[in-house]
């Protein structure tokens, strides 16, 4: 994969701080200078230690990632909302592991994906799943095709510049339309489950009230960090626990023997195309029916 960048920057700049000032992490870096010639400005190899003017169009060529074999290959389905060259956007269905774990080797979401770029042909074999969902939660997923977006993904993540939104139906009606939960959330134990704790890591969740009914309410939530169950602990820390939430105590009596959590919208900003992209997940049946009922 080759991938041009042009200098805008008035002063010379190494080619290393350069690819830096691109998203190229400096162990993408490494990785680059072992490659046999995959730099080159305006069209000419250089040394991976040679010096970008401005105007300069530099060219990376990235090896390709081919397949890891300890990731069995499933040609099972996978539902599409977005893709290109870089990105693969999935609406996820309930009940599918995201990753390869003790459990389940054989077809997760990355057996899946890799199954579908298999059929495509492509040059990359490596999925890197950058937003990943509890095995019982629906929805959309970003999946980055190549190392470069991996990166790029990432730092956006870690710069709380992707915007996640979730459709939860919770037990009963909250007190305020709009609220912030700020608790830490962290694990007891052996504990599976986590719980809101002092010793906990920081955990912010938004959420806004879209409908009201007899028993629970259907809330549109935001993610400002990234800990495990976060929604699901946050709300039961409140007393609003998930339906369907049976490791959160949540009541299995409402027509839905899941935890009734939905990725349901992704917003993120794409270097490539240089512009904001939007996705939205259809909400799934068992959710559907329990909001289009009242």
């Amino acid at each position: 994969m080759k991938v041009d960048f042009k200098s805008e920057n008035h002063h010379p700049l190494s080619l290393k701080a350069f690819l830096t000032q691109q998203g190229i992490s400096h162990r993408m870096y490494a990785d680059l200078k072992r490659q046999s010639h995959p730099l080159e400005i305006n069209g000419k190899r250089v040394d991976p230690d040679g010096t970008v003017n401005f105007g300069d169009l530099v060219s990376v060529h990235f090896p390709s990632e081919p397949s890891d074999p300890r990731i069995i290959t499933s040609f099972q389905p996978i539902k599409v909302i977005y893709e290109d060259d870089n990105w693969l956007v999935v609406n996820k269905e309930a009940g599918l592991t995201s990753v390869p774990g003790p459990s389940n080797q054989d077809d997760t979401l990355v057996n899946r994906i890799k199954g579908h770029l298999v059929k495509e042909k492509a040059v990359n074999l490596k999925p890197h799943i950058i937003t990943r969902l509890d095995r019982f939660t629906s929805g959309v997923v970003l999946v980055a095709k190549n190392r470069l977006a991996n990166s790029y993904a990432n730092m956006e993540l870690n710069q709380h510049q992707i915007d996640k939104r979730y459709l939860a139906l919770v037990v009963g009606k909250m007190d305020h339309q709009h609220g912030m939960i700020d608790q830490p959330i962290g694990r007891i134990g052996n504990d599976f489950a986590r719980q809101v704790t002092p010793n906990g890591q920081s955990a912010q969740t938004e959420y806004w009230v879209k409908e009201e009914f007899s028993d629970y309410s259907l809330l549109e939530i935001k993610l400002h960090t990234g800990r495990t169950h976060q929604i699901r602990v946050h709300m039961t820390s409140i007393n609003h626990r998930l339906l369907g939430d049976q490791l959160y105590q949540g009541p299995m009596d409402q027509g839905i023997s899941r935890q009734a959590l939905h990725a349901s919208f992704i917003s993120f900003f794409d270097p490539f195309q240089k512009q904001q992209l939007n996705f939205k997940a259809k909400v799934p049946d068992d959710m559907q029916g329990l909001i289009s009922k009242n």
